[in-house]
């Protein structure tokens, strides 16, 4: 998961979950790369490839498989990471920023590791029921905000998102479609 970061401005929080347990590893990631990380998520395609589709495209075209990912270090409250990397038969590890690993992890469809000394030292635990990325931290029953996008109908807030598609504004074309699978919801 990923939300906004409420400790630094401008900051994300990109949450990793450990897939047969409760700890999860919350890293904080710069607004670019939670762009990078969201658009491959939610399948939008940008007019033009991001980097990280770049570097998908140049592995493809030469034969390189990224096979997974390893957050492998913990130094100073960064998180550190590797690309294991297959080239004509041979294993290579490549030094990265976990943010873009994570990009990376996605478009390959690679699984992401780490170890366990990792998820002691800054994984957190979150039991069912106790507040997590998405889960309000009140019991009081939050009232819904106001859209800016409210007035409009689906089908104009669908030409908006397009539009914010091709002109590369994602953080805009995020809330739309959020808009929009509000409004579906609700329809539906």
């Amino acid at each position: 998961g990923m939300s906004y970061s409420q400790s630094q401005s401008g900051a994300y929080a990109l949450i990793l979950g450990e897939k047969l347990g409760k700890r999860r590893l919350p890293i904080i990631i710069g607004g670019f790369e939670a762009q990078a990380i969201a658009i491959e998520i939610e399948k939008m395609k940008p007019a033009r490839p991001l980097t990280h589709d770049l570097f998908k495209s140049f592995a493809d075209a030469f034969g390189v498989l990224v096979r997974e990912i390893i957050i492998n270090k913990f130094l100073e409250g960064v998180f550190h990471a590797q690309l294991v990397c297959t080239f004509d038969g041979r294993d290579y590890f490549i030094d990265s920023r976990t943010s873009d690993a994570v990009a990376i992890a996605l478009r390959f469809a690679c699984p992401i590791y780490t170890v366990e000394k990792i998820l002691e030292e800054a994984g957190i635990v979150v039991e069912e029921g106790e507040p997590g990325p998405g889960k309000p931290t009140s019991s009081k029953k939050q009232q819904p905000k106001e859209s800016k996008f409210s007035s409009y109908s689906v089908a104009e807030l669908e030409s908006l998102l397009t539009k914010a598609i091709e002109k590369e504004e994602y953080e805009k074309a995020s809330k739309l479609r959020d808009e929009i699978k509000k409004r579906k919801g609700e329809e539906g």
